[in-house]
């Protein structure tokens, strides 16, 4: 892939998952893989799940760099046992490490959405012939003996014809393939295709994970920020490497600051950060606020549920905003209500180009309608 060619398996402004050496915070499923590993029976199909942005891609890559810089023994022709192993650890100078930064793997194989060669433009999902593309993949690698490794990034995105064809080939996979498919949401995949794989779970980082993994795709973030961070992404390094990137953590605090004002919410306040995302050239800003809508309505309907606000708190005044808007477990639900319908209606309206500052107002008027009064608390 060339750094012009679109990059849906990667983040913007970050490492590609290739790039990342170091997986940080999931440990537990990078040593069931070991495990499988030195027993010698390993699986032909792996199914890496989590929420997006938690390292799933930059374990498959590591799995598929130590397999390659590691052939099996008897699959190269041959004889003893490989030695155990307690590390996916490959050396940056290694040969195969080398051919896999650039690109120039001939044993990898990366599947991701592909370019329309009709429209020129990228595909919404993986196509049947992305995977049968695979097919050649294997009859000129099986040359090179000794294991094939494909990436499927990701799996969720594959339409009808596209599972299918993979389903046929975890059912009768060629010799030395591992194929290893990454999902977000599993539960949408074939059940066949889930049960022909091995699962690996993975999980949302800690926050000390979440600050190594920062720094580690070079996001010059302060301890506060990364806090923040961490606390808006859910754990997810990939979430919070968008959210540093285009200031998400400032936005969030408007958020706050204005729902401070709620339920007498302050409309100078309100307009003002509906024209701030409303500008021309402000589309990206607008699509990141309708973000935080849903991130500050999960943590108020979490408030309600817990009876108390989420930690770390993102804001100074987050805490007390979250707790006095959410104080009973009926409100929480409420909000998580109400989330469903503003998240309905902004991908609605940012669909059909309504005016965006009309929009922001609107979603921000039925926030502040559905706040409890001050007399009269909800529940």
């Amino acid at each position: 892939m060339t750094d012009e060619a679109p990059a849906p398996d990667r983040v913007d402004n970050a490492p590609h998952p290739r790039e990342t050496v170091q997986l940080l915070g999931q440990d537990a499923a990078e040593q069931t893989f070991i495990r499988a590993l030195n027993s010698g029976k390993l699986h032909h199909g792996w199914l890496l799940t989590g929420p997006r942005g938690v390292g799933k891609a930059t374990l498959a890559w590591r799995i598929a760099r130590f397999l390659l810089a590691n052939p099996d023994a008897e699959a190269d022709g041959r004889t003893g046992i490989p030695a155990p192993t307690n590390t996916l650890n490959v050396a940056a100078e290694h040969p195969v490490a080398r051919r896999i930064a650039s690109g120039a793997e001939s044993t990898l194989k990366s599947i991701t959405r592909s370019i329309n060669p009709d429209t020129k433009r990228l595909r919404k999902q993986i196509v049947v012939d992305d995977i049968r593309s695979l097919n050649g993949f294997f009859h000129m690698s099986a040359a090179d003996g000794g294991r094939r490794v494909v990436i499927i990034d990701d799996a969720d995105e594959m339409n009808a014809n596209a599972a299918n064809a993979l389903l046929k080939m975890l059912e009768e996979p060629p010799k030395g393939a591992v194929l290893l498919l990454i999902s977000h949401q599993p539960s949408g995949l074939l059940p066949t295709i889930r049960s022909r794989c091995r699962t690996l779970r993975l999980f949302p980082l800690k926050p000390n994970d979440m600050s190594a993994a920062l720094a580690q795709a070079s996001a010059h973030a302060t301890i506060e920020e990364t806090g923040a961070l961490a606390a808006l992404a859910n754990g997810s390094v990939g979430a919070a490497l968008r959210l540093s990137s285009s200031g998400g953590v400032a936005l969030y605090s408007d958020l706050i600051e204005l729902m401070s004002t709620v339920p007498n919410m302050d409309r100078m306040k309100a307009f003002k950060l509906a024209e701030s995302t409303s500008q021309r050239g402000a589309e990206a800003k607008l699509t990141l606020l309708f973000t935080l809508v849903d991130i500050l309505l999960a943590r108020l309907a979490r408030t309600g549920a817990l009876g108390q606000p989420p930690m770390p708190a993102v804001h100074a005044k987050e805490a007390a905003v979250l707790a006095r808007l959410s104080p009973t477990p009926a409100q929480g639900r409420a909000w998580a209500a109400l989330a469903q319908e503003v998240s309905a209606r902004a991908q609605h309206g940012l669909a059909v180009n309504l005016d965006p500052t009309a929009l922001v107002l609107d979603t921000l008027t039925k926030i502040g309608a559905r706040a409890p009064s001050p007399r009269m608390p909800a529940g």
